[in-house]
């Protein structure tokens, strides 16, 4: 049995100083802190580093107690912190239980090291629909991807639909930033007791992420725009989707799936649209970010009738697996969904994970199609 407690989660400060740039960083160019706490936000005004009166440049970090994961850049993560001869570091890691200080050192930057672009690792089966995909609720357009089944091309029935968020990370290494999910490798090589489906992602909206998948203001992120961007997908791109391939339009036949961010959307998804998905993958979902979905529970969660999958991992930062339980506890109260709870001892927050559950959880809400 477990044992959910509420308690009060305390903020200390980190300080960071910046001991050591490499000899050919650019004169005054802006340095910044993309983390866990941050939802790796490359180029947040908020986790800018300042310049003291004698030159040193440090940050002040609000942070809960706990472990935390970080990286420094440039502005952006083609100008990231890496290795003497270019090669990707490690996340930062530190723990923080009290006030404190570190000191770090940046050995290079990745732009000093333009490589070869990377092979893309998209299959047969995958196809760019558009790379300019207007989003008429936000006034923006975005690269749509769609994964046909093997059988598509040669018979005529119809197939479900999973919507997937971060599509930079679903099937290609060339446009993802550190991994893909490998979700078109996991549906060609599933046997033949597992049904197929239709597979279509949307690329996140770059600094527009933590806006479109929060359906929340915050104070340090600004408006939430997950609202407007869900209106998308289900008034939008599904109509365009049921239209141009053959779909089971139902319920039933319709899932959404993302991690991070994408799994706070993911499950506010079902919760504002309960007629159109029936199933979620909520994977490592970024509560502390958007912990207004824990009311959006208690008000909406008793029209949700769905299939979710939770999943975190126990590598993660110290409130993902109590805000998950206590998501998945407080939908057990008022939902009658059938729900699925994964932990894992060794889950971290990186795609390496994700693909490695993603087939676990794409058996899972198979088995209702």
């Amino acid at each position: 049995m477990i044992l959910i407690t509420d308690s009060i989660i305390a903020q200390t400060t980190l300080q960071i100083h910046l001991k050591e740039l490499p000899p050919y960083h650019p004169a005054g160019s802006d340095i910044f802190v993309a983390g866990s706490f941050n939802g790796w936000n490359p180029s947040d005004v908020n986790y800018k580093f300042q310049r003291k009166e004698n030159g040193e440049l440090f940050l002040d970090l609000k942070l809960n107690n706990g472990t935390h994961e970080f990286k420094l850049t440039r502005g952006s993560w083609d100008k990231v912190e890496c290795k003497k001869d270019g090669g990707d570091i490690q996340n930062r890691m530190i723990r923080v239980d009290g006030n404190s200080e570190i000191s770090v050192s940046v050995e290079e930057w990745k732009d000093r090291f333009p490589g070869k672009p990377k092979k893309s690792t998209a299959g047969k089966n995958v196809k760019i629909i558009d790379t300019a995909f207007l989003i008429p609720q936000l006034n923006r357009v975005r690269r749509v991807w769609v994964y046909l089944p093997e059988s598509y091309a040669t018979g005529k029935r119809k197939y479900p639909v999973l919507y997937m968020h971060d599509g930079q990370n679903v099937f290609d290494e060339a446009t993802a930033f550190a991994g893909e999910w490998g979700v078109d490798e996991t549906l060609d090589t599933l046997g033949p007791e597992t049904k197929e489906c239709i597979v279509v992602a949307i690329d996140h909206g770059a600094a527009k992420r933590l806006n479109e998948y929060n359906p929340y203001n915050t104070t340090r992120f600004g408006n939430g725009e997950g609202d407007l961007y869900l209106d998308f997908l289900v008034k939008t791109l599904k109509p365009y989707i049921d239209k141009k391939y053959r779909t089971e339009k139902k319920k039933e036949h319709t899932s959404i799936a993302g991690s991070s961010m994408g799994g706070l959307i993911s499950l506010y998804a079902v919760l504002k649209y309960p007629k159109v998905f029936g199933s979620a993958g909520v994977f490592s979902p970024a509560f502390w970010i958007g912990n207004g979905i824990f009311n959006d529970i208690r008000l909406k969660g008793k029209k949700v009738k769905s299939h979710i999958y939770f999943y975190g991992g126990k590598q993660e930062n110290e409130t993902m697996i109590p805000d998950m339980l206590k998501a998945f506890d407080e939908m057990r109260k008022v939902s009658k969904s059938k729900m699925e709870m994964v932990i894992r001892d060794d889950g971290k927050h990186n795609e390496a994970t994700w693909r490695k559950e993603f087939p676990l959880f794409y058996k899972w809400i198979t088995k209702k199609f």
